[in-house]
């Protein structure tokens, strides 16, 4: 883990804000740096957990994502559009993926144009570690109490549907 910074670089900038341009814009210019740091802290330790994994984040998610399918295998473009990352993205995940011998690349059935990737049994016992080793730790969040979790992820579902980030449903 890093030293710590002898300072809050976020409260020094929200001071500077505040003084400059007042109290109001100050407020969201700190909140969107504080989610903006914090995805930075939690990316770099996750990736740190899961290292030994021969897995980074994005990849850990790859893997989950073809084990709650009921066939372990996603259209690559379908994986691309539910990791919400570009068509390249996918491509390097899924070349890092079948180099570790964690997924392969198939033909679709039905429609010769696509590729499938499909988790294969050391990708389904690899993802199965490390979500042991993720739990363990809270996926990072140990600092925060469960209620606090559940609140932190309602706020952030609140900026996500006001940012049209998804569809609205009734059940929630």
């Amino acid at each position: 883990m890093p030293e710590p910074l002898r300072r809050d670089p976020i409260g020094e900038a929200r001071r500077h804000w505040t003084d400059r341009w007042g109290p109001e814009p100050a407020r969201p210019m700190a909140a969107v740096t504080s989610v903006m740091r914090v995805q930075q802290i939690l990316l770099a330790r996750l990736n740190g957990v899961l290292r030994e994994h021969r897995l980074t984040f994005p990849r850990y998610e790859a893997l989950m994502l073809l084990s709650f399918t009921r066939d372990g295998a996603l259209p690559l473009g379908k994986l691309g559009e539910r990791l919400q990352v570009h068509r390249t993205s996918v491509t390097n995940i899924v070349d890092k993926l079948e180099q570790d011998g964690f997924v392969r690349r198939v033909p679709h059935v039905s429609d010769r144009r696509a590729t499938l990737a499909e988790i294969t049994p050391e990708g389904r016992e690899v993802a199965g570690r490390a979500t042991l080793d993720l739990n363990g730790v809270a996926f990072s969040l140990e600092s925060l109490e469960p209620a606090e979790q559940e609140h932190l992820t309602t706020l952030l579902e609140v900026v996500r549907r006001g940012a049209g980030d998804f569809a609205a449903d009734d059940d929630g």
